[in-house]
């Protein structure tokens, strides 16, 4: 499983690369823009006067290819968190020593009759 999300990752990183070349070599609406400037002009000379056109369904289908893989690997990972087998790198369960009754005693609640017989406090000493 873990190799098919690696893949799955390549390959988002790849679209997203892919992403965003083809939003910087459109034309912007109002004047030539980043896609003007970056070569514009031979994406008209490769596609012809329908430039816009292709670049815009290109577009749309990298935008949607991104978002279901990047649902994908979002599924994948909750899958492989949710059936992850211990390895030996997790920390090792430790037992800790069970507590008697005199080390930690019962609080008295009021109303209440204690478990245990009333401690009598030890005699005053006197002091000279």
């Amino acid at each position: 499983m873990s190799i098919l999300l690696v893949i799955l990752t390549f390959v988002l990183i790849l679209v997203s690369l892919f992403l965003i070349l083809v939003v910087l070599a459109q034309k912007a609406k109002n004047d030539g823009g980043m896609g003007a400037a970056m070569g514009g002009g031979m994406a008209e000379a490769a596609f012809g006067a329908d430039t816009s056109n292709v670049l815009s369904k290109a577009t749309i289908n990298g935008a949607i290819a991104f978002f279901v893989l990047a649902f994908a690997l979002y599924l994948g990972r909750i899958y492989q968190r949710n059936h992850a087998t211990p390895s030996g790198e997790s920390l090792p369960t430790i037992a800790a020593p069970a507590a008697s009754k005199t080390q930690f005693p019962t609080p008295a609640v009021p109303g209440k009759a204690p478990n245990s017989a009333p401690v009598t406090p030890a005699p005053a000493t006197k002091k000279p």
